[in-house]
């Protein structure tokens, strides 16, 4: 039901002449669905971003900020840094590293409170600087692509696959709330997994499922996904 009111009121959103917020793939592709006869713009911050946002008249409102820190971060620690001050995963876009150089883009609403309150990601001090939104517009992401052979799409299967440990590890790492899916905790170990979407594991990496390229002789799924490098 809160997935559903949620299409909906982006929906509503568009309609009526607004910008929506950030959507990732699946919700992009609920809203276009029933939108399909209405014009729409997608608001292109950079090639091949994962989450978009749509506008008919008024254009969105973005910021980009660049995180200082005198050691590497992960990918998952920022986003973990974020949501944990409250923030809707629909309010934040992508987070790119590139290089060990750290950013966000995220709704401008929330500029002055992210510089009051983003002070730590881990155990790391960081500072914020928000630079021009068109400084990654030539950023273009770094995948390391792999197959593997799987049973089945439930995440906790493939991730086993992925990362070789056994399924009930798994299962506690996401009891742990330690594997997030689309830019949001993670709940259900039985998810089954939709094309493109994204996925990461704390302390582990980046992952984003591409498809299903072939069926083996025992009915067996080969997949294609793909490693943030």
């Amino acid at each position: 039901m809160r997935d559903a009111y949620k299409i909906e009121n982006t929906i509503e959103k568009l309609l009526n002449g607004k910008p929506t917020y950030f959507l990732d793939n699946s919700e992009f592709k609920k809203v276009i669905s029933k939108i399909k006869n209405k014009n729409y713009n997608i608001y292109e911050l950079y090639k091949d971003q994962e989450k978009v946002i749509l506008y008919t008249k008024e254009e969105p409102k973005v910021s980009l900020f660049k995180i200082a820190s005198h050691d590497k971060l992960k990918h998952q620690d920022i986003l973990g840094a974020i949501l944990s001050l409250n923030i809707s995963p629909s309010f934040l876009g992508d987070i790119i590293i590139d290089n060990d150089n750290y950013y966000f883009y995220v709704l401008s609403d929330l500029d002055e409170f992210l510089k009051q309150n983003l002070k730590m990601v881990g155990r790391e001090s960081v500072t914020l600087e928000k630079i021009d939104l068109g400084y990654l517009k030539n950023y273009k992401r770094k995948y390391e692509e792999y197959k593997i052979i799987v049973t089945s799409l439930r995440i906790d299967n493939v991730i086993s696959k992925i990362i070789g440990l056994n399924r009930s590890k798994i299962i506690d790492k996401i009891k742990n709330k330690e594997v997030i899916l689309n830019y949001e905790i993670l709940t259900k170990s039985s998810y089954n997994l939709r094309e493109n979407d994204v996925f990461s594991i704390r302390r582990v990496g980046k992952y984003k499922f591409i498809k299903i390229d072939n069926i083996t002789k025992k009915n067996n799924l080969v997949i294609k996904y793909l490693k943030y490098v």
